[in-house]
């Protein structure tokens, strides 16, 4: 790519922004390596030769496939300590009442879980015990309870393929299809709306797309702050013609102007990112997007060959589209009839787009409808199927996109394939055992039925329930229920020590870097990358994570074990092969840098839909009633400087954001009487939550606070058809004094 400085993109004339709000990367590097100064060769070895552990865009090593240079950022880094820290001292467990004013953060530098450790009810803490007693307890208290009382739900902290893949393989062997992962809470949604309307659940296009389209549009994401690396992307994209539009509640400073580190020129002065913005509600998506729908339509901006020749239901949502007036969808919106316009416009003089979104579209009640508004418009441009167009849910970790593509959710065998007599009788032929054909529970179903006494044994591997769902006074009376909790995991969390009915019992697992015979991930633009072992250091007696529950469903089940033992991830790696035809080829994956993309770099090229008759579908909505009543704000949960719900600072460096700040529109503040800082608080249905009001380029009547801290404000339930939760609620504000 030209080496030239085009300084029209320049964010300043600052030095590295000096003076501006924004993040010191290179003071962050040197903190970094302090940090883990007692094992440099070790974190080196990650870095260099590992797949990143951190979000989904993929690396191996600290190289890419979408462009030259170096590929690490901050989130990556900040994840390395807990791959490089010590074994934490055993007695530090044995009194949990000493830990319980511990931060997260703070449970973490505890130091990584070196050996089993149980802890039954009536007891002060944890005791250590050997691999043996606890594979033992845990294969004993499965057998002696029913397979719809049991249930498993793995986060995506660096989790393999091989790991989801042999969890709900593990699952079904014993009987059930309770078995879940973190790509539910996240990008549920996206799955259900784009299987429903495209016939694919994944990402269209990859990230190559992204330089030389004409448009990148981000619709309730903030990439900046959750895969810095994609600023990088986009500073390569800008250099080549592409512009960038917005659409948001709040103008996000990290897509404004962004300083990337690894490029000279915009390390300097900075890149200018966005082009266009367009503010909205929360929850103002379908109205907004059928307003653009409806301009296009107007205008005669329409794809007419791809609609004719590709699509069905067009008609359909141009009649619902004529019922809804511009005032209406105005008011729903939160935007004006000139705003949705201006997109229509952009998009109708475009030959090309890329629609980009994350969990400010999925985590509502109508997150599928949210979904199916944006492929609307680009079934109506047809920027489906061709070079630098596509859809893409971008995924903000490591294992999410591949963890429910092998089959760890509860409504899908490996292969998307839907739990029914049929498919079962399928996995039973390839399995040799007899698989369950009824649906599981997804994981707040699975909560739920703790809470109502329903589970006997809950297997949680990694995660942490009580800091990633609504209302966790209402989870932590849920996970007190069972009568075996289990927690697999490398470091110690908060839901570790919740009161346990019966027993609580900690498995020490290895990180991916440790696995033996190494695994892989799926990227968000469907690349599985292989990750090799890392030699060097490891931790007490902690085992790959594959393993454990392997060994436990032996245990539990000792006379079919034949069945379901392998002994290597190769062998893992070969049967979701056969398994997964998509995944063909990930047998052959043996070395760093060996990798393979699914489908290829475009999805439902030429127009071609796997749905039935080769068509996609547009759909008619009819916008939410997202009206906020006089006197109530409309609040949405936001991350800052964290990695889920792992967080790294107090302040978020984009935003200049404390934990506790309440982002909410200036006027507000002036109608209210608050300056900056002014101590406030919030009440909801759910609860109440004392911040500090801060001012926000933010649509009026709308109120951001960071997740998890506000999860406190949030109702259990309700949740999307698809199992995520609603991360947003109307709350009342009150100055306080």
């Amino acid at each position: 790519m030209s080496r030239k400085r085009v300084p029209r993109y320049w964010a300043g004339l600052s030095p590295n922004g000096l003076g501006r709000t924004k993040p010191n990367h290179y003071w962050d590097m040197l903190k970094v390596a302090w940090e883990n100064r007692d094992q440099l060769p070790f974190a080196w070895r990650i870095l260099k030769n590992g797949v990143c552990d951190g979000c989904a865009l993929g690396t191996t090593g600290l190289k890419d496939f979408t462009m030259d240079g170096v590929h690490l950022c901050t989130v990556r880094l900040n994840l390395l300590r807990l791959n490089t820290m010590p074994a934490l001292d055993p007695a530090v467990l044995e009194d949990v009442a000493l830990l319980a004013e511990k931060s997260s953060k703070q449970l973490r530098r505890l130091g990584r879980l070196p050996y089993p450790m149980l802890r039954s009810k009536g007891q002060k803490g944890f005791q250590q015990v050997s691999w043996e007693e606890a594979i033992a307890l845990a294969g004993r208290r499965i057998r002696q309870t029913s397979p719809d009382r049991l249930a498993f739900y793995l986060t995506s902290r660096g989790i393999t393929n091989e790991v989801y893949y042999m969890a709900q393989k593990a699952a079904r062997y014993l009987g059930t299809n309770n078995v879940d992962n973190s790509a539910r809470i996240c990008h549920s949604p996206s799955t259900t709306g784009m299987g429903e309307t495209l016939g694919v659940s994944a990402s269209t296009c990859s990230y190559k797309d992204w330089i030389g389209s004409d448009w990148v549009i981000f619709i309730g994401s903030d990439t900046p702050n959750n895969q810095p690396v994609t600023t990088k992307y986009l500073y390569y994209a800008k250099r080549k013609g592409t512009r960038v539009a917005v659409v948001n509640p709040y103008k996000e400073p990290g897509l404004d102007n962004y300083w990337v580190p690894s490029v000279t020129e915009s390390a300097l002065f900075g890149t200018k990112i966005m082009d266009e913005f367009f503010p909205i509600h929360t929850g103002g998506d379908v109205a907004f997007f059928n307003g653009v729908l409806k301009h296009l339509i107007e205008d005669g901006a329409l794809d007419e060959s791809f609609v004719a020749r590709h699509t069905e239901g067009f008609e359909e949502t141009k009649a619902e589209l004529e019922r809804q007036s511009w005032e209406d969808l105005e008011a729903l919106s939160g935007a004006t009839r000139q705003d949705m316009k201006r997109l229509a416009r952009l998009l109708g003089e475009a030959r090309s787009a890329v629609f980009v979104w994350s969990m400010g579209i999925t985590q509502h009640a109508h997150g599928v409808e949210n979904v199916k508004s944006i492929v609307n418009l680009a079934l109506a441009r047809g920027f489906v199927g061709r070079e630098h167009c596509g859809l893409m849910p971008i995924r903000g970790h490591s294992g999410v996109q591949g963890g429910a593509e092998v089959g760890c959710i509860p409504g899908a065998f490996p292969g998307g394939r839907p739990v029914n007599r049929e498919t079962a009788r399928e996995m039973s032929e390839l399995w040799g055992f007899e698989v369950p054909s009824k649906p599981g529970l997804e994981a707040v179903a699975q909560i739920d039925a703790c809470q109502a006494g329903e589970i006997d044994v809950l297997y949680l591997v990694g995660g942490n329930f009580l800091e990633t769902l609504p209302d966790p006074d209402f989870v932590r009376q849920a996970l007190s229920k069972p009568d075996l909790r289990i927690h697999q995991d490398i470091v110690v969390s908060s839901q570790m020590l919740v009161e346990p009915a019966g027993d609580v019992l900690l498995l020490p697992a290895a990180t991916r870097y440790e696995q033996p015979g190494g695994g892989t991930e799926t990227s968000t633009e469907r690349y599985i990358y292989y990750s090799p072992e890392i030699p060097g250091r490891r931790i007490g007696t902690a085992r790959p994570e594959w393993d454990v529950i392997l060994q436990v469903a032996e245990s539990a089940r000792p006379a079919q074990c034949d069945k379901i033992h392998v002994e290597h991830t190769q062998e893992i790696r070969e049967e979701i092969a056969r398994a997964v035809p998509k995944y063909a080829g990930i047998e052959k994956l043996s070395k760093k840098g060996d990798a393979v993309q699914w489908g290829g770099r475009l999805l439902c090229r030429d127009g071609d839909f796997p749905r039935p008759g080769g068509k996609a579908a547009f759909s008619p909505l009819r916008p939410p009633d997202s009206g906020v009543p006089d006197g109530k704000f409309m609040l949405s949960t936001r991350r800052g400087r964290q990695f889920n719900s792992m967080v790294q600072s107090k302040r978020d460096p984009l935003t200049g954001a404390r934990r506790q700040d309440v982002l909410m529109n200036p006027d507000d503040m002036r109608r209210l009487g608050l300056k900056d800082g002014a101590p406030v608080l919030l009440r909801s249905r759910a609860g109440s939550y004392r911040g500090h009001a801060k001012s926000a380029p933010m649509r009026p009547g709308n109120l951001q606070v960071h997740w998890p801290e506000g999860n406190v404000l949030i109702p259990h339930g309700p949740k999307a058809a698809s199992g995520v939760p609603d991360y947003n609620t109307l709350v009342e504000l009150e100055p306080q004094t």
